[in-house]
């Protein structure tokens, strides 16, 4: 239902904001602009979908031979003490809990194309689980906001922007983007744990959120004495070598368990084209309420707002040029991304805000995307909490992108 109303929100204020441009201000352009805005974001939203074809028919055939040769079920062993206090309705030793693993570890290393399909796996496999087939179930939205915090620990694509846009040290954002995007998460599975009632004080929860902050400090202690170079060469190789071991591992396990593993992976993959097509009235949807809004002006305006509110208030109002970023990236990667780069090509690629825009990109995820294609996949319209949560974690990593690129680069 808050979807429903942020989708009719969007539509209603990009209306109401165009039609005063043209009668109060002359603006003949703003109409043809929304209605463009439509047919571009259509066309968008079905290449999204057709490009994911190929990586959810390939990701989801892999997991089909994991499924099949034990080793989902040996990650939801190895998990299950954590997993059965963040998320207590999964049964002990399910095999989705390897899915949402498997998921979890994607993102982390910023493999976006192979975090999707595999996300798609975990939220049908949730499904299966919830009695409400319409409503989103708790692990769910437990799932979806651990998504939506963007945990990051390798934002290699952001780095690649900055070299091709001049900057002088790529890498100089690596640190904080990994600090914002851990106050992020950390404030997404507080907030999903206030509403579901979930003891935070338990010793096994404590101890994994104790034990991933040294590991966060093992990493930002190991990069912070590697050169651009280093760090380049150490981020691309981690990644692209995690995703090969997983492939080869899925498949010597299938060998292991003597299934046919070719056909353990066609009868996968023919999952996901379906998967792919089913999505495409969501993608449509979504893309183009945000076309329309940012079409109509209403980005610019409510930037303009917000600026004028903080000079107001005597607050140093450096990090408003930045704010289009952090504003649009909840809606769209894409929009951020062209916001991203457009900051930097306008401010400088080392500039206070030119920075503030990469940490902000890295900071979250998409919370509408996410939500609208993942629950799409598997038909729930109900969405409960999870926005209100999603939107509490990336309102932290906005808060803490902010007072972090304060400290790092003022």
């Amino acid at each position: 239902m808050v979807l429903n109303y942020i989708w009719i929100a969007f539509f209603l204020t990009a209306f109401i904001v165009a039609v005063v441009r043209l009668l109060f201000l002359g603006d003949t352009e703003v109409f043809p602009a929304i209605i463009n805005s439509t047919f571009d974001s259509s066309k968008t939203a079905f290449e999204i979908s057709l490009g994911l074809t190929g990586v959810l028919s390939l990701w989801m055939g892999i997991m089909r031979i994991g499924e099949q040769g034990g080793v989902i079920g040996l990650f939801s062993r190895l998990l299950s003490p954590l997993f059965t206090k963040l998320f207590p309705e999964i049964p002990k030793g399910h095999p989705v809990t390897g899915s949402i693993f498997m998921n979890l570890a994607a993102n982390m290393l910023g493999l976006d194309n192979a975090a999707t399909p595999l996300g798609l796996k975990a939220m049908e496999g949730l499904q299966e689980l919830n009695p409400k087939k319409d409503t989103a179930s708790n692990p769910m939205i437990m799932f979806l906001v651990l998504n939506t915090s963007g945990l990051t620990l390798i934002p290699i694509s952001i780095m690649v922007y900055r070299a091709q846009l001049g900057a002088a040290q790529p890498t100089d954002v690596f640190v904080p983007i990994l600090l914002a995007t851990f106050f992020s998460t950390l404030a997404g599975i507080i907030a999903v744990s206030l509403y579901q009632r979930i003891n935070l004080l338990n010793r096994t929860i404590l101890l994994f959120l104790g034990g991933t902050s040294l590991v966060i400090a093992g990493i930002i202690y190991f990069f912070s004495t590697l050169s651009r170079q280093q760090i380049d060469i150490y981020s691309t190789t981690t990644a692209n070598v995690f995703l090969f071991v997983i492939i080869i591992g899925f498949i010597v396990a299938g060998m292991r368990k003597k299934i046919n593993v070719y056909d353990a992976f066609v009868e996968g993959a023919k999952e996901g084209f379906t998967t792919a097509v089913r999505i495409i009235p969501y993608l449509v949807a979504i893309l183009v309420a945000i076309g329309v809004f940012r079409a109509s002006g209403c980005m610019d305006y409510l930037i303009e707002g917000i600026a004028k509110l903080v000079n107001l208030c005597g607050i140093n109002s450096d990090f408003v040029g930045a704010l289009p970023t952090a504003l649009m990236k909840p809606l769209s990667g894409s929009g951020a991304r062209g916001l991203m780069v457009d900051a930097m090509n306008t401010y400088g690629a080392d500039s206070f805000v030119g920075r503030l825009s990469c940490i902000f990109q890295g900071s979250t995820d998409t919370t509408f995307y996410i939500l609208a294609v993942y629950f799409g996949s598997v038909g729930v319209v109900r969405t409960r909490h999870a926005v209100p949560c999603g939107l509490l974690a990336d309102l932290a990593g906005i808060i803490a992108a902010i007072f972090i690129c304060y400290l790092f680069f003022n």
